[in-house]
């Protein structure tokens, strides 16, 4: 049965049962009147008797049916809301969910339907789109890992000219850009199907970012970067080292990166309500406000002034946004355009990990 029907039976069955009652009182009233009239009493004039139906009869139908309107709309609009609801619960991470059929078989149940359709159309999309990503950055590995051998060579070949070297060795650091994409690309595809499985371990997260804060040094003497450590307070997870040592490289390296020269990196880690904080700093040019909300998005580059001469290619932040998460965690990011930018990352502190 369709919503219009639906409505038009069940407001039609609030109206007659009204009308219903108002007869009756009509039909009361006029045989109460010939009563009267049959043993001479005198009878009330029409007007009031009127008067008394519309203010005790009247008005309480008109709050009924009012009521009732009332009712019948929002049990008629509920369904919509729970429709919109579970919509607005579906992103690209939880593709699975479908929304609920009333089994009404009206309008809202068919809307569902082709919605629900349309999602599995979306997640069978989705899911080539990453099972393509993955065969091909597989298979880019290997020549790409052949070119690179075969430039390595040519280098270290010393019949060749300081021209024709130069040549090689620009080939060469293009080779690895492309390679470091493939390596992004391949992590992410796999983390996307949950074919990447983290090891859980006693980690001493301080040591990790007084590790990374020497190597953040290293990395930032060339661009005039001062990198400092602020607080680190000393604290110990259960995660995977090898992928935090990689988150802190990625956010280390962005921050160094997209900075100006002579400017400044300040590193920081605290014990904040039960969970590591970790911060990172960076001047510069900064992100723009309605650029904030894209920055974890692959391929995703938030200064188009510095994408043509800086490495990378957008997957940085992906990637660190997955391991944050991954261990239970999360990350966000703060900007003042041209003054600085703030990275936050928050990783629960277990018992066992202490």
């Amino acid at each position: 049965m369709t919503i219009r029907s639906r409505l038009t039976l069940w407001y039609a069955g609030i109206l007659i049962l009204s009308l219903g009652l108002m007869a009756a009182v009509l039909k009361y009233e006029l045989a109460e009147q010939q009563r009267l009239h049959r043993r001479g009493e005198k009878a009330e004039p029409v007007w009031e008797e009127v008067g008394e139906i519309i203010l005790w009869y009247g008005a309480p139908t008109t709050l009924l049916l009012l009521a009732g309107g009332w009712w019948l709309l929002r049990k008629s609009l509920a369904p919509i809301s729970g429709l919109t609801q579970a919509a607005e619960r579906i992103e690209i991470e939880h593709l699975n969910e479908r929304l609920p059929c009333t089994g009404n078989g009206d309008e809202l149940d068919r809307l569902t339907a082709v919605f629900n359709a349309m999602v599995q159309r979306l997640e069978d999309s989705v899911a080539r789109v990453r099972e393509f990503t993955l065969h091909a950055s597989h298979e880019l590995k290997t020549p790409l890992t052949v070119m690179r051998a075969e430039l390595e060579s040519a280098l270290r070949d010393e019949s060749w000219t300081a021209a024709q070297r130069e040549v090689f060795a620009n080939q060469l650091e293009e080779i690895q850009r492309l390679t470091k994409i493939v390596d992004g690309l391949s992590i992410l595809a796999k983390a996307d199907r949950g074919q990447i499985t983290l090891n859980s371990e006693p980690v001493r997260l301080d040591e990790l970012v007084r590790d990374s804060f020497v190597d953040a040094q290293i990395l930032a003497e060339p661009r005039r970067v001062k990198v400092q450590l602020a607080a680190c307070d000393e604290i110990a997870i259960r995660a995977d080292r090898h992928r935090l040592r990689q988150l802190l490289l990625n956010l280390t390296d962005n921050a160094i990166k997209y900075n100006e020269t002579d400017g400044h990196v300040t590193m920081g880690l605290r014990r904040q309500n039960g969970s590591a904080e970790l911060t990172i700093t960076n001047s510069g040019p900064g992100i723009a406000p309605e650029k904030l909300p894209r920055v974890f998005d692959r391929f995703f580059r938030g200064d188009p002034a510095h994408a043509n001469h800086d490495e990378g290619a957008g997957l940085g932040l992906s990637i660190a946004q997955w391991i944050a998460r991954a261990h239970g965690g999360d990350i966000s990011i703060t900007s003042q355009p041209n003054s600085q930018t703030t990275v936050t990352v928050h990783l629960p502190v277990s018992q066992a990990g202490e």
